[in-house]
């Protein structure tokens, strides 16, 4: 028997001004609706010693980007959870990645025609093993400049090209 995976539209997520304070809280299923309420999210670029970035693959069943490679980890942050705790839940659950030193970056809205998110991105290095889980597609690592060469090609998810190249464009 095949389990078919779905995001649950259910899900309550907090709702919250641009500095992250909740003002609110709606489903899944609103936040990705189109009305466009603001809702936080987590995200962790995972770098190897040798500078290659990890990414994984979206599955088909996505709601949002199905298909598309990402950030290695992205995930909502739950009602009542602080952005370090969703941080270590997500990576626990997407890559089986736990015991990292995370560095997080500066905090951004992105806007697309589905959804807003307020984005709490974080980076790390590791050179342990990474497992991804059934929530994702699979994932590897990539060279930067393989990444650059990719870019604009509709292989990436839009938000991950934006961070990609806001936060990593000038490193080699």
């Amino acid at each position: 028997m095949t389990t078919i995976l779905q995001d649950n539209k259910n899900e309550m997520l907090p709702l919250v001004d641009e500095e992250g304070n909740i003002i609110g809280a709606a489903t899944r299923g609103e936040c990705h609706g189109g009305r466009k309420p603001l809702h936080p999210v987590v995200h962790l670029h995972v770098f190897n010693s040798r500078g290659d970035l990890f990414l994984q693959k979206r599955p088909e069943w996505k709601d949002i980007q199905p298909g598309r490679w990402d950030t290695a980890v992205g995930g909502h942050i739950d009602l009542g959870e602080n952005v370090e705790t969703a941080l270590r839940r997500e990576a626990a659950e997407e890559l089986g990645l736990t015991g990292f030193t995370p560095e997080r970056l500066a905090h951004y809205v992105f806007e697309s025609d589905r959804e807003r998110e307020l984005v709490f991105p974080h980076r790390c290095t590791c050179d342990g093993e990474i497992i991804p889980s059934k929530e994702t597609a699979g994932g590897r690592f990539w060279s930067l400049t393989e990444i650059r060469n990719h870019l604009g090609k509709g292989i990436f998810t839009p938000n991950f090209e934006n961070e990609f190249q806001t936060l990593f464009g000038g490193q080699e």
